[in-house]
């Protein structure tokens, strides 16, 4: 212990000797630092020496975590051990000779690699679509716009091209009509139709009618459109139980093809010969008359120099080009005469063109079929010659996946080869058959509007769908685009009248659907829903043309039975308020003029009726009145009219008020059925006269006329006016309907007050009494107060002994009233 003791001693004194040599022995000032500043000075001077190396910093790390009992080496084997190759980063390339490890990480970043691609491909395709998308709204709106402007008036400034105007005249703003110039000839059309159908003579052609109006208005679209529906409804049809089954059955569809390529093969007929006639130095036309001339003269217009064109030449023409333009015209037998000048050099096509024409429905055998189709497989699919492809295809129905871009350049070239490789028959020898359901999927599901621009191209697209028989979606398109709205409708009425059109089941569904039975291009249109639409922009300045549209839905029910034609015929008539127009109206001496809806329907009570129960639902009660009296349900007139008649009686009248004209009313009512022998329900019919007599009384009460008043309400025996015919009165009282009970409060008020004003008068004047016929009797003028008072006195004890619950104030102030006579 005294050892330590020392050396601490010396260790004190050594350090106090540096501390005094530190103070003496330097000119430098003297500086305290903490132990951080210390600590990161030594750090610094650290910094400055060489790196301390490897093995020396392992040697401290095994020091440091030796002391706590971790073996370094084997961490070290660990951390080597770990791998981050399950991140989504691109891996690192691991050493040469690990080839598992270097496999492994080139897999998974070849897979991270497509990851990043399709995502960048997605985020691409999304936005393509998201602007897609904008540019058709954007074209809706515009087309919507421009709709309204043309309807301002001939000083709007005209956005569209002349070629494309759809009414060759500026649209009439003459008169009040909402209807312009082309939708006013069309609904003369369909006013002169719907006569015929109602006179029963032979039904017109609807679609003649609408494709004259057409052709009136020079617009070469509009008219190539009702071309196309003339095409597609001169179709034989096959008798079935509904017209889904008559849609969808083999037969009716080889007619819709045969129907839209006659329609095609026509156009391109006109196409040609409009080429030839405005090139005839080039075309050098000669020779007999038909296609094979047109063809070659079409040829010398416009040569066909693709490379590769095989089998030789006719007449200085490729072959091939010559057969597919003599059958694109719908001229097989021209074709044969093509294929008869070369037979040499097509082997067999010969034969297959051969059978093709000679068959009805142009078509092979299974085996001519299944030959054609292995040689189109060995040798023409890889060939050189376009045409040669797509007469092989056409004659064959092989390869439908086949485009043929070099030789259909138009979209009508497209429809025409596609209708001609559908397959109808089950005996056909392909193995997935291409059928119009494929090809109407593809049309309308997989390419859609967009990829036909078709609010850019809105006859295009609808050529498209109509030539594939989807009428349905074809109308809604057409439907969407405001300036072709009429176009839609009429288009409908005709497809409507041919029964050709799918109709959902219920009349509240959107105007495009798909029943859950339907197969996957089948879609309905609601017929109902469009042509409401389409009137509900002139149903209020052409009520009667709106009526004429509705007469087409006298056929149809609503889910709950409703006849549609009476329903919309009840609407049209609650929103433009033409009662006497639409519906007629009655004569003072009961003669009824007959409305716009007489010619309709030979039971116009039953329409009329349908229109009263809607207007009163609606709580238009005056104009329900006047519409039951109409369909002469005279009983529900009187019904009505009391509970109206109720409401009122008590008021003072005025002119053109509502008690004014319901008196007016149910004075012009009770003096015709009178006059007639008309009436309702007993209850009813007692109730509407005693409401008469009462508009009488208080007439007579507003107008102070007290005489006339007190004896009008004691003729009505409705109050007692003794006591001994309270009783009485009360049970009578019971018998009385709702009306008249309600009424009561106000009826015993004013008797209260005629009784009360007679008393105050008799009280300043001289005695009258009632005995005496009015004559001044002496001591009579107490007998005659105490009279009204008695009077009074019973009127409160009916009002006591009422089973009826009048309210609070009328019972005070008949107390009052009966005390101040007191």
């Amino acid at each position: 212990m005294d050892t330590d003791g020392e050396d601490f001693a010396d260790l004190l004194q050594q350090a106090d000797q540096l501390a005094a040599d530190a103070e003496t022995g330097s000119d430098l000032p003297r500086v305290t630092r903490n132990l951080n500043q210390i600590y990161e000075t030594s750090q610094r001077l650290v910094s400055k020496v060489a790196p301390i190396s490897q093995d020396s910093t392992d040697v401290k790390a095994s020091i440091l975590l030796g002391t706590k009992g971790y073996d370094v080496p084997k961490i070290s084997q660990k951390l080597e051990g770990l791998s981050a190759a399950k991140t989504f980063e691109p891996l690192e390339p691991v050493r040469d000779t690990d080839i598992q490890s270097f496999l492994r990480n080139e897999r998974e970043n070849a897979l991270l690699a497509v990851i990043e691609q399709t995502k960048r491909n997605t985020f691409e395709e999304a936005e393509k679509r998201h602007w897609e998308c904008m540019e058709n709204e954007w074209e809706r709106e515009k087309q919507k716009i421009l709709n309204s402007l043309r309807g301002l008036g001939q000083d709007t400034l005209d956005f569209q091209p002349e070629s494309e105007s759809f009414v060759a005249e500026p649209v009439s703003m003459h008169g009040r009509s909402n209807l312009d110039n082309m939708e006013m000839a069309y609904a003369r059309q369909v006013f002169v139709y719907n006569e015929r159908i109602v006179e029963g003579s032979i039904r017109p052609n609807l679609v003649d009618m609408f494709h004259d109006v057409a052709r009136q208005s020079d617009d070469k679209h509009v008219c190539e459109l009702w071309e196309m529906v003339k095409s597609m409804t001169e179709v034989p049809l096959v008798a079935t139980d509904s017209i889904k089954e008559t849609r969808l059955d083999p037969r009716t569809q080889a007619s819709f093809i045969v129907q839209a390529k006659q329609y095609l093969e026509q156009m391109y007929c006109k196409h040609i010969q409009k080429i030839i006639y405005g090139n005839l130095q080039q075309a050098q036309m000669g020779g007999i008359p038909g296609t094979f001339n047109s063809v070659r003269s079409f040829l010398n217009v416009h040569p066909q120099h693709l490379k590769g064109l095989e089998d030789g030449l006719v007449d200085g023409h490729p072959v091939w080009a010559m057969i597919y333009y003599c059958l694109r015209c719908g001229d097989v037998a021209a074709a044969q005469q093509v294929v008869s000048r070369a037979a040499h050099n097509l082997g067999d096509f010969q034969v297959f063109l051969n059978e093709y024409a000679s068959d009805e429905d142009n078509r092979l055998s299974a085996g001519s079929e299944k030959k054609l189709s292995l040689q189109y497989r060995r040798s023409v699919k890889g060939g050189t010659d376009p045409f040669k492809k797509v007469c092989y295809c056409v004659i064959g129905g092989c390869d439908p996946d086949e485009d043929h871009p070099e030789v259909a350049d138009s979209i009508d070239d497209y429809l025409w080869i596609k209708l001609s490789q559908i397959q109808l028959h089950p005996e056909s020898t392909h193995q997935d058959p291409f059928t119009l359901h494929k090809l109407q999927k593809l049309l309308f599901e997989d390419f859609g509007e967009s990829h036909f621009s078709g609010y850019q191209q809105p006859f295009l697209y609808f050529e498209v769908l109509i030539l594939t028989a989807q009428f349905e979606a074809a109308i809604e398109f057409l439907s969407r685009i405001d300036r072709l709205m009429c176009h839609a409708v009429h288009v409908a009425l005709a497809f409507y009248e041919q029964k050709l059109l799918l109709l959902p089941q219920n009349s509240q569904a959107q105007l495009l659907t798909k029943e859950p039975s339907d197969i996957s291009p089948l879609r309905r249109l609601n017929f109902v829903r469009l042509i409401t639409m389409y009137t509900r922009k002139f149903e209020a300045t052409d009520a009667r043309e709106a009526l004429q549209y509705f007469y087409f839905l006298r056929d149809l029910h609503t889910s709950q039975g409703e006849n549609l034609f009476k329903s919309c015929v009840s609407e049209l008539v609650l929103e433009t308020r033409e009662f006497e127009m639409l519906l007629g109206k009655i004569d003072r001496d009961g003669t009824r003029h007959p409305g716009a809806i007489d010619k309709f329907h030979g039971d116009t009570q039953k329409i009329i009726e349908v229109v009263a129960r809607d207007t009163e639902s609606k709580g238009l009660f005056e104009d329900a009145v006047r519409l039951y009296d109409l369909a002469n349900k005279h009983d529900k007139v009187l019904e009505i009219l009391n509970k109206l008649i109720s409401q009122v009686v008590s008021q003072p009248n005025a002119p053109q008020s509502s008690r004014d004209r319901l008196r007016a009313l149910a004075i012009s009512i009770a003096e015709r059925y009178r006059t007639q022998g008309k009436e309702g329900s007993r209850a009813n019919t007692k109730t509407f006269l005693l409401m008469l007599d009462l508009l009488t009384f208080f007439d007579f009460y507003h107008e102070s006329n007290m005489e006339e008043s007190l004896s009008t309400i004691k003729q009505l025996q409705l109050l007692p006016f003794t006591a001994e015919e309270v009783e009485h009165k009360v049970n009578t009282f019971r018998h009385y309907t709702d009306e008249v009970r309600r009424c009561l409060p106000d009826i015993l008020l004013a008797t209260m007050n005629i009784l009360h004003a007679k008393f105050k008068q008799a009280k300043t004047s001289a005695p009258m009494s009632p005995f005496t016929g009015g004559r001044s009797t002496d001591g009579g003028k107490d007998t005659f107060l105490n009279y009204l008072r008695s009077e009074a006195r019973a009127l409160i004890m009916f009002a006591g002994m009422l089973p009826y619950r009048l309210p609070g104030d009328t019972n005070a102030r008949l107390v009052q009233i009966e005390v101040l006579m007191n």
